[in-house]
Parts: C-alpha cells; sequence; structure tokens
C-alpha cells in the first residue's frame, strides 16, 4: 500500500501514487457513503469513472450500487496456455485472420443465434427478457473499445491465447435500468450521497433483487461469451498448429459479491479489480504493446483480498488521439502484428495506459507474478 487519505468518514487506502485528481475525489465521495464498510480500497491502474473510479473496491452493508459494478457487468478475462513452444509470422498471420473470421468484433454480431442453455434460465425481469433475441446473436463476440484477443508467449516460448470481453449490450442495458430505478428510489427518499451517480439499492428491496439477480445474470453470460470466442479461437489455433491447450482460466473484473471480511458479511463491488485470495489464479493484461501477467493472490485484507485488472489508463481516448504521435507509437509495437494503422487507433496505443511495470510493483503484497506473457499478435475490437 502506498498511502492512507483519513480525512474522510472512512479511509482511503491507495496502491498508486498518481492518482487523478477527478479519481481522488470520486474514492472520497464513495468514503463517506452511510452505509461503506471500514474503508475504500484504490488499486494501482485506477483512473477515474461514472460515480465510482475504475480500479476501486468497495465493501457495503446492506445496499448494492449499480455504478460501482459498472455498464459492462462481469467484463473480465479468458486465458488460456497450450502446449506449444515458438510459432512464427506467417504462421501467426494466418491464425489471427482465421480468429477475425470465426470471431465478430467492434459493432458486428452473429449471423445466426448462438446455443447456450442459460438461455433457457434466465430470470423472468422485463430487461433480462426484452435483450435475449438481440443476446443470442451476441454470444461468442468480442465488442469494441479495449477488449481484445491475444496470442502471447510466456517465458518458457509456450503460447498463450488471452481475451478480455464481458456482457456485451444485455450488461449495459441492465446497468443502465437499475442505476436509472437507485437514482428514482434516493431523490424520492432524499438520501445523502455526494453524488448522483453513486445511487444505490437496498439488497433486500424488490429493485434490489431485480438488479443482483440480473447482474449475475449477466455474469453468467459474459463467462460463456468468453467461453465460446476461446473455443473458436482454440479451434483455429489447434487445426492450424497442431498444438493442444494445457490450462485455461477465466476472471470477472467488474461485478459485486457477497463476501466475509473482517469477521462481517458484505457486498463488495470490484469495479476494474480482480479477486485476490491466497493462492488464487488472477490474470493481469497490459496495453496491446506490453506484457501482461498470470498471477497468484496474496489474500491482503486490507484491499478487500482484490487486485488491478490491468494497467490502466493514463489518457481518455480523444485526448489520446489528439496527444499521442501514430509512428511512435508502432514503434513501441516492433515484432507484435496489430492493428495500430491509424489515428483513430490510437485511444487504445500503449501510450494511452500507465506503465503496467509499474503497477504491477505496487502491487506487489496483492499477487505474486507465475507467468509473464509478451503479445505476439492483438486483435482489438
Amino acid at each position: 500500500m502506498n498511502k492512507v487519505i483519513d480525512t474522510e468518514r472512512v479511509p482511503v487506502k491507495l496502491w498508486l501514487d498518481d492518482i487523478e485528481d477527478g479519481a481522488m475525489q470520486q474514492a472520497k465521495n464513495l468514503a463517506n457513503l452511510p452505509f461503506v464498510f471500514k474503508h475504500i480500497a484504490i488499486m494501482p491502474d485506477s483512473h477515474q469513472g461514472y460515480g465510482m473510479p475504475i480500479g476501486g473496491v468497495m465493501a457495503t452493508r446492506g445496499v448494492i450500487v449499480p455504478n460501482a459494478v459498472g455498464v459492462d457487468i462481469g467484463c473480465g478475462m479468458r486465458a488460456t496456455k497450450t502446449d506449444l513452444k515458438g510459432i512464427d509470422e506467417s504462421t501467426l498471420k494466418e491464425i489471427m485472420g482465421e480468429i477475425r473470421e470465426a470471431v465478430p468484433v467492434g459493432f458486428n454480431h452473429q449471423k445466426e443465434n448462438q446455443e447456450w442453455d442459460g438461455f433457457g434460465l434466465s430470470p423472468d425481469i422485463k430487461v433480462i427478457q426484452d435483450q435475449l433475441a438481440s443476446a443470442r446473436k451476441q454470444l461468442g463476440t468480442l465488442g469494441g473499445g479495449n477488449h481484445f484477443i491475444e496470442i502471447q508467449k510466456d517465458e518458457d516460448g509456450l503460447i498463450w491465447i488471452m481475451i478480455h470481453s464481458g456482457s456485451r449490450n444485455i450488461g449495459l442495458k441492465v446497468a443502465n435500468e437499475y442505476h436509472t430505478q437507485a437514482k428514482v428510489l434516493c431523490e424520492t427518499w432524499f438520501s445523502d450521497i455526494p453524488d448522483k451517480d453513486l445511487a444505490f439499492l437496498p439488497i433486500k428491496s424488490g429493485e434490489g433483487k431485480e438488479y443482483y439477480s440480473a447482474m449475475n445474470f449477466c455474469l453468467d453470460f459474459a463467462f460463456a461469451n468468453r467461453a465460446l470466442m476461446m473455443q473458436r479461437a482454440l479451434d483455429v489455433f489447434c487445426m492450424i498448429t497442431g498444438a493442444s491447450p494445457v490450462w485455461e482460466y477465466d476472471i470477472h473484473h467488474n461485478y459485486a459479491a457477497y463476501e466475509n471480511h473482517f469477521g462481517e458479511n458484505v457486498i463488495v463491488h470490484r469495479k476494474g479489480a480482480v479477486r485476490a485470495r491466497v493462492g488464487e489464479a488472477g490474470i493481469i493484461p497490459g496495453s496491446m504493446g506490453t506484457k501482461s501477467y498470470i498471477t497468484e493472490g496474496l489474500g491482503n485484507p486490507q484491499s478487500f483480498m482484490s487486485s488491478s485488472h490491468g494497467a490502466g489508463r493514463k489518457m481518455g481516448r480523444k485526448e489520446a488521439q489528439r496527444n499521442l504521435v501514430l509512428e511512435d507509437e508502432q514503434k513501441k509495437m516492433d515484432g507484435i502484428i496489430h492493428g495500430l494503422r491509424t489515428v483513430n487507433n490510437l485511444d487504445e496505443a500503449p501510450g494511452a495506459y500507465k506503465d503496467i511495470d509499474v503497477v504491477m510493483e505496487n502491487q506487489s503484497d496483492l499477487v505474486k507474478i507465475v507467468h509473464t506473457l509478451t503479445p505476439i499478435a492483438s486483435v482489438k475490437g
């Protein structure tokens, strides 16, 4: 831990020194909420979000805050290690071309409905039922923004595939619906919150129970979404190379869950943060030009047993497009097959992100590094 701010109702514990003013104010706003438990934990990749900073961890008593989960409910990572050691550039290009054919990216959806048992188990909640038809064609699609599929190599030269994606449009719709309901309730009952983007739902209320159920459905959908993409990427990879998968893991980094901390049952909100119990595997990506890490949790109670979910942005998207130099960012990606070709792509360039090595150093008391993965080919959403 780098610093503790003790000027608010509960302390703010920081695992970074370079937090932006907006994110710091958001952290203080969280610390002054009447239902917050113990303290606020701010991870080393933190930056400003809506209501709660990305890279924030908050435990609450009796309430759930939709914007403390975020709009991409269940966004997370899936990583697969293969038994292939080494790969040449022409094979990589062939694989990436086939993956682009097998996995729709950006705004593209599947042409046909996709099969998933979870559709038949969906809760009878209007916003969920309204989105099922489109969700059937969004399952197994990457989306845009910072979502990616990467081929990487570890310290022993073994090849990995990593995917970053979430619950697609259904998570956004659920987040917006229940944040709107939370704002109405907070206004109706004159709730004392420092920011309307921190509107909350009592977990035992009808709205709170509905949101929790809808959120968990979105978590399941996000998991199934990454699993289907990985299956199709592996089908391509193994067909071309003859390799086999030997280890696979999946984590969420936008969610809320009942957990026990400091002897109490609370609702832990992780918005851009990974659970890191003792011995628990984690996946922490860098930018598309920098290393990613497979980690093992150290179970630090001060972070509510959490770690960062990535490198974290240091520039907004428009700021990066205005200020970064395309040629300089392309040089940072020498040796990587990538799609960083125009100024419009600079919002996801390496220079838009914090130094992942500094992020990992700042959380050496939260996780230990098990594998270091270097990108060799990247598809962005």
